[in-house]
């Protein structure tokens, strides 16, 4: 047997902070809170994740945004960060080899910038050293020696030739280009003209001396002095070989002493040693006369430089790096190209950093969405963790989206922890969808959203008030604002046990009221300063919500708030356009007559209906056969609609009005209409609680207030929903002046007897419900449906009547 509900009283509408109880004048009396509030699950999780040092163990921290997920894991790395070793740079060098695979140098902190450093040096040495050692005079002496040697030897070839044709009658004679040879005959040189009044044998003589001359000739200038050519070419290339040895050894042997446990650099040294040796004359060249070195670096001697990738400081701890832009170059590094006659070109010097590079040795922080946005960042982050290796490539390369000559530098070994930063659904879609997800991310810190509302919490609270109060460089908050700022809290958690812990929209309120009190030229933040930002807030954003209440007074959309309808009731519904979540009542009507057991949800069928809200009208029809005929077949068809609504519908919560609609018309009673409800119903007919209980409510009285309370008016609800009320001080008032009430129900049979005014009645042991009740009315008008059902199955086994004859002269039309 049902109890008819009461009204709740109005201390249990809003559970209000008492400022009493706090020893306190203003915020600045209390000692800044050091710590996070109510966060000790996630806190642990957090420090767990940063000291364990293994592979897969990196962070994701999942929560709604603004309860402070960052704050907390900037402050935990920051620490850790501090007590870690330092990190190494890195460097990229030319490759001497293979230009297009730059060598990759590791070195410890600052140490990458003393090496660019020297690097710079030697070549600015060198610039020096190597004209004035090609200039100097034992060298000058030496070329002079090779040159003079070879000179010789070619004269005195050339004369030894000259002789040997003279002593065979033969003159060789040397012009610009070319040698030609004349005879000679009787001491004298003979032309054409002697030549042709010679006897034919000593014509044909001669000509077998010139032709063989010519032969050795060629044979001279074709072998023999290119072959000297070359030796000379080596003499002084070995010449030039140990000057520019000379040079330079000495300034590269100083930077090989200072990086002797550096295997990588004295290999790299050994090859700029051989490369300036090979290509000094770059070193030779005048046209560089007052550059600067790092000028010069970006000519043609930048082969010799070093590109330091990352920087770091000696003792500055762990890089901790914000992605805030997780772009796939920016977190993985990019090789740049310059355009050069049309073609664009890169070589080491244009390799550029990621985010990867700079957390590499520390830790990196992401916002997960953010990075799930970029295309193909999330695949290359999960192969980096896997294979502990950076390799730079740009995106269209590895796509083979562009052809253009680019680089493949030695990849970086990394060596750090990755936290993601996102709300709880993305991490539940990866962890279902994504396979490596749970592998590379073992370690989930869950912010809670709310604390439990205790005297302690409230000292914490207030703490975190005035801390956050310095932070903003607010004035400070009274005793009572404090109080009214919990009381916003409870409000924000929709539930008066609980504290929200949104720190955003706590530190927000804050700054607005602040605003306020500045207005007034106060110097403390008051109660009333707190209110009137809470109100302005919402001033600011309810035009929405008043064009919507000015329809429903204007009739234009039809409420009614007085009175009693048959299958009729207001729902509830929510509405949250923006940051701005309000409620307005909703007209709810039923249809009942003869059928087979169908509950048409009119919102499902024109495909306006949401999953959730189809499964709660289901519902109806299950408890309606279960509870009234368990034992016939359901003979009715019902239809349900949210009239003049044309958005939109889910959710559960107007599943109890839609009962109340369905069973009135049923019984044929009227409902009252000065009664909102909103409530969830199970298939036995169970109040379930529903969301944004205090926003529903409120909806309601607005309206009602709007149209001259009554004192009658009121709001249904679930039982369960009491914990959750934390209602505005114009409906407390109300409630304590006896104008409005709030009625707590537990079953929907409570809530038909404030609706219908009557008993919702009780079951005998036949299953009968007692005379005058609401459910016997049900009860009889489904067993009417039942026995229509039955009578037109036996009509339809008697014969067809025939269908009289119409009288003559009757019209047929």
């Amino acid at each position: 047997m049902t109890t008819s509900p009461t009204p709740l009283p109005a201390a249990q509408l809003c559970a209000l902070c008492d400022p009493q109880q706090f020893d306190f004048h203003t915020t600045d009396d209390l000692e800044p809170l050091s710590g996070m509030v109510g966060q000790t699950r996630a806190l642990e999780a957090i420090r767990f994740g940063v000291g364990i040092d293994n592979h897969g163990y990196n962070l994701f921290v999942l929560g709604p945004p603004g309860v402070g997920k960052q704050t907390a894991v900037h402050n935990f790395l920051r620490e850790a960060a501090a007590a870690a070793p330092d990190p190494q740079d890195i460097c990229y060098v030319n490759n001497f080899t293979d230009s297009y695979q730059p060598h990759l140098i590791r070195l410890p902190a600052g140490m990458g910038a003393r090496f660019r450093r020297e690097m710079l040096h030697l070549l600015e040495e060198l610039r020096g050293a190597l004209p004035s050692a090609f200039e100097s005079e034992e060298y000058q002496h030496a070329l002079k020696r090779i040159e003079d040697e070879f000179d010789q030897r070619e004269q005195r070839a050339m004369r030894e030739f000259a002789a040997r044709s003279e002593s065979q009658q033969v003159k060789l004679i040397q012009r610009p280009g070319e040698f030609t040879f004349a005879p000679i005959y009787e001491d004298r040189i003979l032309d054409a003209e002697g030549f042709s009044k010679l006897p034919r044998d000593e014509q044909q003589r001669i000509e077998r001396i010139i032709r063989r001359l010519e032969q050795e000739l060629q044979d001279l200038l074709q072998s023999t002095l290119p072959q000297w050519r070359r030796e000379r070419r080596e003499r002084l290339r070995q010449l030039n070989y140990e000057f520019t040895r000379q040079a330079v050894g000495g300034y590269i042997d100083s930077i090989r002493n200072t990086y002797k446990s550096f295997p990588a650099i004295q290999a790299h040294l050994d090859a700029v040693e051989q490369d300036v040796i090979e290509n000094v004359g770059l070193f030779l060249r005048q046209e560089d006369g007052g550059m600067t070195p790092e000028e010069f670096m970006h000519g043609p001697l930048k082969r010799y430089g070093v590109n330091l990738l990352v920087e770091h400081e000696e003792g500055q701890g762990a890089p901790v790096v914000y992605a805030d832009n997780p772009t796939y170059g920016q977190l993985f590094g990019r090789i740049e190209h310059v355009a050069q006659m049309g073609a664009l070109m890169t070589d080491f010097t244009l390799i550029r950093a990621g985010d990867l590079h700079r957390a590499n040795g520390g830790y990196l922080v992401i916002d997960a969405r953010r990075l799930l946005l970029q295309p193909f960042a999330w695949e290359t982050l999960k192969r980096v963790l896997e294979t502990h290796e950076l390799k730079i490539e740009s995106l269209g390369q590895s796509l083979n989206l562009i052809s253009t000559v680019s680089l493949e530098p030695e990849p970086v070994p990394v060596n750090l922890k990755i936290v993601l930063l996102g709300d709880r659904l993305l991490y539940y879609l990866l962890y279902e969808y994504d396979p490596d997800f749970g592998e590379l991310f073992k370690v989930a810190a869950d912010f809670e959203d709310d604390i439990e509302r205790s005297p302690e919490n409230f000292e914490l609270f207030a703490r975190l008030i005035a801390t956050l109060a310095r932070k903003h460089q607010l004035r400070p908050l009274d005793r009572e604002a404090v109080a009214a700022m919990i009381d916003y809290s409870a409000r924000e958690a929709a539930d008066h046990a609980r504290l929200s812990m949104h720190m955003r929209s706590i530190a927000d309120l804050m700054q607005e009221a602040a605003y306020f009190t500045a207005r007034r030229n106060a110097d403390t933040v008051s109660a009333e300063d707190v209110r009137t930002a809470f109100t302005a807030r919402i001033e600011r954003v309810d035009r929405l919500r008043d064009r919507m209440l000015e329809e429903i007074r204007k009739g234009v959309v039809h409420i009614d708030t007085e009175g009693s309808q048959v299958g009729q009731v207001n729902g509830l519904t929510v509405l949250e356009p923006g940051n701005f979540r309000f409620s307005l009542p909703v007209r709810i009507t039923a249809v009942t007559r003869l059928g087979e057991g169908e509950v048409v949800n009119i919102e499902r069928e024109v495909e306006m209906s949401g999953p959730i809200h189809s499964k709660g009208v289901f519902i109806l029809s299950s408890y309606v056969g279960m509870r009234f005929l368990p034992d016939q077949p359901l003979s009715l068809t019902a239809s349900l609609a949210f009239e003049q609504s044309y958005a939109g519908i889910e959710g559960d919560s107007a599943s109890l009005a839609e009962l109340c609609a369905l069973l009135s018309s049923l019984a044929r009673l009227g409902l009252r209409q000065d009664l909102a409800l909103t409530g969830s119903v199970d298939q036995y007919g169970n109040v379930q609680a529903i969301g944004a209980v205090n926003e529903k409510i409120e909806g309601f009285f607005d309206l009602c207030q709007a149209r001259g309370l009554t004192g009658r008016q009121g709001v249904i609800i679930p039982a369960s929903n009491v914990a959750h009320l934390m209602l505005k001080p114009e409906v407390v008032a109300a409630a304590e002046r006896g104008e409005f009430a709030v009625y707590p129900v537990a079953h929907v049979d409570a809530a038909l007897e404030l609706l219908t005014g009557l008993p919702a009645g009780t079951a005998d042991d036949n299953g009968l419900f007692a005379e005058g009740s609401v459910n016997r009315a049900i009860q009889e008008r489904l067993a009417e449906f039942v026995a229509i059902r039955q009578a037109f199955g036996q009509h339809r086994d008697e014969p067809e009547p025939e269908v009289p004859s119409l009288p003559s002269g009757a019209d047929n039309d």
